[in-house]
Parts: structure tokens; C-alpha cells; sequence
């Protein structure tokens, strides 16, 4: 669904869409009803942002019918295939609800033989270079469960989750079907199926391998060790129903959002440097990075502003719950709030956003001087 946009902006929309980002980003973290109810928190306003577009005719009631149709349809279909995040949570949920004796049995069994540190290396690798190929959805159930199972405290857990999510995330974009952004941004480039392994690999790849060694010594250096897993299995029917249900929330909500947002992209981050494009790319730890994408990404772009964008769009995805799909998995089923999240998720992102930047800028110079 294309919405028509005039080429100035709008004074009074882009305020009203300004304050909209704000509240998302802001309260959370000062209501405690609203950090324990961010699915409908989010969708409300994601409808609010729509009615405002509705309001400044942004939208007709045909468009409006599109996009609550799409908000509808994502949870369950991505990028038109006939099963989405909904179903898969859905499944493996009740795969671990009928057969967790066998899995944690023999996830048991691999962490007596390789230890907890060796594990966490291994796993967040694994997950991160597998994640664009059986898509980041899987990936994501997969890592929620696990996580659930291992006996630790709940601080380690949670920073164990995160940074496993900042390494799927990242994984998720080297191949089309990763992940929506991925093949949004093939689409848009027309470009080959390697074309972002090739552009993005050689700093996605290290940068895996990076917060899975990271991720394994924080462990080691505060003595976190697991040799077992949890003896009961805790999780019942009705539980999984209701975490489904509250993805399929979140998921149309950032949908709604993501629109929302659109004049804002088109009217001002669309025009910027490559460079400030990189920092304002942060507003993808709350927007949809898919929609950042189809917004910024053109064939008119280098390759060096290419890579600039998607690797903020990547990282910053990883700072707070909304920005992607493994936190939102992984939050629900552990029930991590967006205060735990963004005491790990913010200062580790921020730190690999200015790594990468450094990289890319440096690898820049090089190239202009030689």
C-alpha cells in the first residue's frame, strides 16, 4: 500500500507524530501498567498515529482498509508466505509444552559435557549464522525456550537473552529470507540473493562472533555457571494461548506504528548524510526496521551509505522490546520488562553502534585515499 505524500511537510502532523514517539519511547519506563501492558499500550498508539494521518488526509478509508487488513495479516503471513510469528510461537510453544522432558534432558546432557561458558559461545554463534536461514522467527522461539530452561539467576538470564538477541538480529539480514528487512531491502535494489552476505557479512560475522565471546567472558568473569536445567516445567496450555496472542498484538501494532511514522521518514530522514542517517536510524529500537527500510533504501544510495544505514537499522534494533522480532519472542515468554531490557539492550548497543561507526568510517577514509 503506497500512501501519497506531499513534498512539504506538514507543521502540525509532524509535531503530533514527534509527540507520538516520544510517549513510546518515554513511558514504559515511567508507568509500571504501561511496562506490563506494552501490547496494548502500542497498539493504541499505533491507532492513534493512523487517525492522526486519517485526520491531516494523509490516508482515505480505502487506505485505512489496506492497512488494517496488513496489521492483521503480518502476524501471521511475512512477506506472504501462509505462516508468520503468530503460528510459529503458536507450535513451538506446544512442542516445548509436550516434549520439554526430552529437550531439557538433552540440553541437560550437552551442558554437563561443554560447560556453561563453552555453551554460550557456541549457542549465540549458532543461533546468529542460522537465523537467516531458518528466519529469524524460529530462531528467536528457539532462544526464548532455552533461555527459559537454564537454571540462573534471573539478572544473568535476562543479559544472556539480550545479547543472544543483538546476534540474531544482526544474523537475521544476510540473506532474503532472514527477515522482513532483508528482503525488503533485496527487493528494493533488485539485487541478488548474496548481495547482502556480501556487503554486510564481513562486519555482521565478526560482530556475532564478537557478543558471543563477549556475552560467554561476562558470564566467566561473574562465576555464572549452569549444569542443569530447570527440573519443572512451569508453562501451561492456556499460558502459551495468551502469549500468542499478546505477539499477534505487538506485532500489528508496530505495523500500525511503522505507517504511522512514514511522513516523518519520507520528510526528513530520507534527505540526511549518510553518517546522520546512521544515528537517527536508532528510532528503529522502537519503529519497524522493515519500514525504516522500505523508506531509506534506494538504488540511487552507494554501497557505503547501504551499509551504513542497514547496520544502525541492525543494531539498534536490539536496544529496547519493539525494535525486533527475538526481543519481543524472547520478553513475552520470560517476561523480561522493558526496564530489564534497556539496562542491557541500550549501553551494549550504544557501544556497538559506535564500533561499527568507527569501522565503517575509518574503512570509508581508506577507500577515498586510496
Amino acid at each position: 500500500m503506497e500512501q501519497v505524500l506531499p513534498e512539504e511537510p506538514i507543521l502540525g502532523l509532524t509535531i503530533s507524530l514527534v509527540a507520538i514517539l516520544i510517549l513510546v519511547l518515554a513511558l514504559p519506563f515511567l508507568n509500571k501498567k504501561i511496562e506490563e501492558n506494552l501490547e496494548p499500550f502500542f497498539l493504541l498508539m499505533g491507532l492513534v498515529g493512523v487517525a492522526i494521518n486519517y485526520h491531516y488526509k494523509l490516508l482515505t478509508h480505502e487506505g485505512l482498509v489496506e492497512l488494517a487488513k496488513k496489521a492483521l495479516t503480518t502476524p501471521v503471513s511475512i512477506n506472504g508466505t501462509p505462516i508468520g510469528i503468530t503460528q510459529v510461537v503458536l507450535i513451538f510453544g506446544l512442542i516445548f509444552y509436550y516434549y520439554h522432558s526430552v529437550i531439557y534432558r538433552a540440553l541437560d546432557s550437552v551442558l554437563k559435557r561443554m560447560g556453561f561458558h563453552v555453551f554460550t559461545f557456541i549457542f549465540i554463534t549458532v543461533l546468529g549464522l542460522i537465523s537467516s536461514i531458518i528466519s529469524v522467527i524460529v530462531t528467536a522461539v528457539l532462544l526464548a525456550e532455552i533461555a527459559a530452561a537454564i537454571k540462573v539467576e534471573r539478572k544473568w538470564k535476562i543479559e544472556f537473552v539480550v545479547l543472544a538477541s543483538f546476534a540474531v538480529g544482526l544474523g537475521a539480514a544476510l540473506t532474503p529470507i532472514g527477515e522482513p528487512l532483508s528482503t525488503i531491502a533485496i527487493s528494493k535494489l533488485n539485487a541478488p540473493f548474496d548481495y547482502l552476505l556480501r556487503i554486510l557479512g564481513a562486519y555482521v560475522i565478526p560482530g556475532i562472533l564478537g557478543i558471543a565471546a563477549y556475552t560467554a567472558l561476562r558470564m566467566s568473569r561473574n562465576g555464572v555457571n549452569v549444569r542443569e536445567v530447570t527440573a519443572t516445567y512451569t508453562e501451561s496450555i492456556r499460558a502459551i494461548i495468551e502469549r500468542t496472542i499478546r505477539v499477534f498484538v505487538f506485532i500489528a501494532a508496530l505495523e500500525l506504528l511503522g505507517h504511522s511514522f512514514t511522513p516523518l521518514v519520507y520528510w526528513y530522514f530520507s534527505k540526511l548524510e549518510a553518517w546522520q542517517l546512521y544515528w537517527l536510524n536508532t528510532i528503529s529500537a522502537v519503529v519497524d526496521n522493515a519500514t525504516l527500510t522500505a523508506a531509506e533504501i534506494s538504488p540511487i544510495l552507494t554501497e557505503e551509505q547501504i551499509r551504513s544505514a542497514l547496520l544502525a537499522l541492525l543494531v539498534s534494533g536490539g536496544m529496547l522490546i519493539p525494535g525486533n522480532i527475538p526481543n519481543i519472542v524472547a520478553a513475552g515468554r520470560l517476561r523480561i520488562t522493558s526496564k530489564e531490557w534497556a539496562r542491557v539492550g541500550v549501553p551494549f548497543g550504544l557501544v556497538l553502534l559506535m564500533i561499527y561507526f568507527i569501522v565503517v568510517e575509518v574503512l570509508k577514509l581508506h577507500i577515498s585515499l586510496y
